[in-house]
């Protein structure tokens, strides 16, 4: 049997359904070693299942029969298109193709790269995005009129910091000479000792820090003494002329944060509550800088106490043009995020 004879009774029984592995011991039966290798069969039945129709090679004169034909470009963007994800490894199971010609495939004749997913906080619905969008013109409107100044913004929110750091896996990578082992980062359990930070702060520095007692829930009329009470007083130190005329707080809609109680309190003490649009941590100024800056420059800690004094020490020492740039930023998210229709525009920050 000549090789288009082989082709073509794979072809026959690949349309039929039936697996390389039967084609290659049927071919084997009857022609022994004179039959294709399996290998030979296989990508010969996924090259036909990727739609090749004809079985001779395409040829060209003067140069070499090369893996670069149609048919294997064609077969692995079928690939590609059925699973966007495939690695290299699969690939080659697939096609049979060498890890470089499938490089070559991909990279110079599809012009594809393979990047990493795009995390987000929360699947936005087309409402969400509503909101956010509504928000954030709302909020520009205002500072654009003149309305609103930056320095009257107050924000603020809690965060739990572990007594105990650990790096992120990129930043932890470290030089070994050849057979030293890497280092090892413990993982952290349900269990570790850590405490519940509530933070507030406006361009000119911070408001509040105010630690949470181990076992305590926040709930409304703990927010009210222990955080907004405490925090409205360091403002009015702060403006001892102005007091908190003029003041805009901006914090998420958690549950204590809406309470009833909590809108009464914030109206009765003259300040205007800006309703933060939900599954928007990337609007908080705590949450897309503040929060973070403190555990890049966190180290490990012996006791609540120390962490405190470390953390406090970290946000004072912060310097007056990171505050201004920090709500700098805020602008150019909420043109960001209008500039999007109301979706997460992280990737697009610079």
């Amino acid at each position: 049997m000549t090789e288009i004879e082989q082709r073509a009774y794979i072809k026959i029984c690949t349309t039929l359904d039936q697996s390389p592995t039967i084609i290659h011991d049927n071919l084997v039966k009857v022609y022994g070693e004179a039959a294709y290798s399996y290998r030979n069969v296989a990508r010969w039945a996924a090259l036909f299942k990727a739609g090749k129709s004809k079985l001779m090679d395409k040829t060209r004169s003067g140069r070499p029969i090369t893996e670069m034909n149609k048919a294997n470009i064609d077969l692995v963007q079928s690939l590609i298109d059925k699973n966007p994800r495939i690695s290299y490894s699969i690939l080659e199971e697939k096609t049979f193709l060498s890890r470089g010609t499938l490089n070559r495939i991909i990279k110079d004749k599809l012009k594809l790269t393979k990047r990493s997913s795009r995390w987000v906080p929360h699947k936005l619905s087309l409402k969400n995005k509503q909101q956010r969008l509504e928000f954030c013109q709302a909020i520009l409107e205002k500072f654009r009129k003149g309305e609103w100044r930056l320095d009257q913004i107050l924000t603020g929110d809690e965060c739990i910091f572990y007594w105990r750091s650990i790096e992120k896996r990129g930043s932890s990578s470290s030089w070994k000479r050849a057979g030293e082992p890497p280092d090892t980062l413990v993982k952290r359990d349900r269990y570790e000792p850590k405490t519940m930070v509530v933070i507030f702060f406006r361009s000119s520095g911070p408001a509040l820090i105010h630690a949470v007692e181990k076992g305590v829930t926040i709930d409304n009329v703990y927010y009210i003494d222990n955080c907004l009470s405490p925090a409205f007083e360091s403002i009015r130190k702060q403006r001892r002329s102005s007091g908190l005329h003029g003041i805009k707080l901006l914090h998420d809609g958690a549950k204590p944060h809406i309470h009833y109680n909590v809108r009464n309190f914030i109206e009765s003490n003259g300040v205007i509550e800006i309703d933060h649009p939900p599954y928007s941590p990337d609007l908080a100024p705590c949450d897309y800088w503040l929060f973070d800056y403190i555990k890049q420059h966190l180290g490990d800690q012996q006791d609540e106490k120390s962490l405190i004094k470390s953390i406090t020490k970290i946000v004072k020492e912060i310097p007056h043009k990171e505050w201004i740039k920090t709500f700098n930023k805020y602008i150019e998210r909420l043109e960001k995020c209008v500039d999007v229709e109301g979706s997460y525009f992280e990737h697009l920050m610079k």
